[in-house]
């Protein structure tokens, strides 16, 4: 309906100069593309053999291009935990952690924080950081790491420092979550006697511990002591690895204990069973509520413990006495020995056996990938006695390896069975689907050049690929099957027309995909690196199968047009439907 109201006859339309000087520009790049496809239909060996460099390079870069999960996003906040040494008291940790946040407050990057000590499922020597940032905007501006580096290597020239100098404030950009990240590890770390660690909190939590840094492996094993001392040495020679950072683990087992042997002899002795020298005990280092204060519109407990200059002596605990059953008070020296030693200050479990959890975080440029493959290529060197198994969203990455590529592969399945009952044909899907390596190949290269690993984003374009690309296949070999079964040309000649027939369609229609994915890939704002890889992929995938399918179709159609004929001359036509023809497929369109 709408046709009828808008479209005109072609002798009565009117057109201005810049559609003209467009169609002018589109009749030479189809007159190029003729004399072009027609050398590519007389050379139609050297055509495969390309396609298949191209698969062969494109099986290749799936393995070696780095692999990513969720990318990360610029919501301006981050998470820090903090963890001083084992044994630490409360004030001393108190202090180290307003040493923190006075750099914090100083922080141009800082909008607003929240700090707190003694975090929840740790000990006494953790805390926690939630740290609002400046929008992306609003951040100061710092310059480029390339006029950085060319001013370190050339700024002792006299005119070429003083330009560089000039320049570099043209060159300066907002720094983005990561950066400001990277510079707040950088003052943190000069903090004696506390470490911090940063995180930017993933868009999805999927599973595992609340750790100081997202990535975990857990290490399992009947004999503890084992466990405890291969973590120790398995945890420094992940410290070594070029693509993890903030390595810790939850391995606490050099706190600063006092140990109370009872004498269960002379405690008998003297009217004193264990159960109330550990009521002794909690009475005095414990959190015991003696009363509740009433208050009009509140209430306070009441907390009996021992003044603060006996709490940090352990000697004070000599001083303990302990009642008797009789009444009696008993020293506690005079019932129990002693000693001070080293012990966990947490034991940690996963499902019934003992566990270490190591956590990491990647480095600025880095892919969980390819951390994943140098920590395997550690844990080879475990004794057979530690199990490890990667927590949370490491776990979740490698079952997406998996899954993602039989994804991708039912996608392709399914096309093919759709395609083969819409043209009752076992061949020509395979000619539809034949321009789908270069697609990949297109996608990963542009990945593989502006440095984004294939995350679970860019594989979305991957697949999003499938369903664009196929599409140029499809206006050629209707066409040309169409034609063919008129009578009235041979394959090769019907494949012919169908390209030039359908070049216009075909470059619409790839022009509007590339140009509704183009914002995405170049896009700005606080999530918009996130999105990125999938409009890079797809960006990337279009133009450069746009390219590889205009030719390879084509030569495609011819052989498989030649195959079927003799599959059906062999096989009673039962590999595809028949159709009439006036001369056997030929490789010139003549």
């Amino acid at each position: 309906m709408l046709c009828s109201r808008f479209l005109r006859p072609q002798h009565e339309q009117k057109h201005g100069r810049v559609y003209m000087s467009l169609e002018g520009m589109f009749e030479r790049l189809l007159s190029k593309y003729d004399v072009s496809l027609q050398w590519a239909l007389r050379h139609r060996v050297f055509i495969m053999v390309s396609s298949a460099v191209i698969l062969v390079i494109t099986a290749w870069q799936f393995t070696v291009i780095p692999k990513g999960f969720l990318p990360e996003i610029d919501s301006s906040t981050l998470q820090g935990y903090t963890r001083a040494a084992q044994g630490i008291s409360f004030d001393s940790m108190k202090d180290h952690q307003e040493a923190i946040n006075k750099i914090l407050k100083d922080d141009p990057n800082r909008a607003g924080f929240f700090s707190t000590v003694g975090l929840v499922g740790g000990g006494g020597n953790s805390g926690f950081l939630f740290i609002h940032l400046k929008l992306p905007s609003n951040r100061p501006e710092i310059p480029s790491q390339t006029m950085l580096a060319l001013d370190r290597k050339y700024g002792d020239v006299p005119v070429v420092g003083a330009a560089l100098r000039a320049m570099t404030p043209l060159f300066a950009h907002h720094p983005d979550i990561t950066e400001v990240m990277q510079e707040m590890r950088m003052k943190l770390g000069k903090i004696p006697g506390i470490m911090v660690f940063l995180r930017n909190p993933p868009p999805i939590q999927i599973g595992g511990d609340v750790t100081e840094s997202p990535y975990q492996l857990t290490l399992q094993s009947p004999d503890t002591e084992e466990l405890y001392r291969v973590a120790t040495d398995f945890e420094q020679r992940m410290q070594g690895l070029s693509t993890v950072q903030d390595v810790t683990s939850d391995l606490q087992i050099a706190n600063p204990q006092v140990d109370v042997k009872i004498d269960r002899d002379k405690a008998s002795a003297l009217g004193v069973t264990a159960e109330q020298v550990e009521d002794a005990l909690y009475t005095a280092y414990g959190q015991r509520q003696v009363s509740t204060i009433y208050a009009p519109n509140d209430e306070f407990w009441v907390i009996e413990e021992l003044e603060d200059k006996y709490q940090r002596d352990p000697t004070a605990l000599s001083m303990l006495y302990v009642r008797s059953s009789t009444g009696n008070l008993i020293p506690l020296n005079a019932v129990a020995s002693l000693s001070t030693s080293l012990g966990p200050l947490t034991v940690n479990h996963l499902g019934q056996l003992p566990s270490v959890t190591i956590s990491f975080n990647l480095r600025p440029g880095g892919a969980i990938g390819q951390a994943v493959d140098q920590i395997n290529d550690l844990t080879r060197f475990l004794p057979p006695t530690i199990s490890t198994q990667y927590q949370g969203t490491a776990q979740a990455f490698q079952s997406s390896l998996t899954g993602l590529g039989i994804l991708l592969l039912i996608a392709i399945l399914v096309i093919y069975i759709v395609l083969g009952i819409l043209y009752e044909s076992f061949i020509h899907p395979l000619t539809i689907l034949s321009g789908l390596p270069s697609a990949a190949f297109g996608a990963l290269l542009t990945l593989q050049i502006f440095h984004y690993s294939l995350d679970l984003y860019g594989f979305v374009g991957v697949i999003m690929l499938i369903g664009i690309v196929k599409k140029n296949a499809i206006m050629m070999v209707d066409f040309a099957i169409a034609r063919e079964r008129e009578g009235h040309t041979t394959a090769a000649k019907a494949v012919y027309e169908g390209c030039l027939v359908r070049f216009r369609p075909i470059m619409m229609t790839t022009m509007a995909a590339l140009m509704g994915t183009l914002p995405i890939a170049i896009g700005s704002g606080g999530d918009a690196s996130s999105r990125r890889p999938l409009g890079v992929a797809v960006c990337g995938g279009l133009v450069f199968s746009q390219l590889v399918t205009l030719y390879l179709t084509p030569v495609f159609y011819t052989y498989m047009d030649t195959f079927q004929s003799w599959m059906e001359r062999r096989f009673g036509r039962i590999m595809g439907i028949a159709k009439p023809r006036l001369a056997d497929s030929s490789a010139s369109a003549d």
